[in-house]
């Protein structure tokens, strides 16, 4: 299991558990999925 202290910080009392966990980085031409599930994602693959 990737980043247990992360997951731990999620409030899954108040909200409903991460879906996927991703890692927004500021540079890079396209997104792409890590082991264990993490997405690597540049900023300017969110744009429309």
């Amino acid at each position: 299991m990737a980043f247990p202290a992360i997951r731990s910080a999620c409030d899954t009392g108040r909200m409903k558990a991460p879906a996927f966990k991703m890692v927004l980085t500021a540079v890079g031409d396209y997104a792409y999925r890590r082991p264990y599930g993490i997405v690597v994602c540049p900023l300017g693959c969110l744009r429309p």
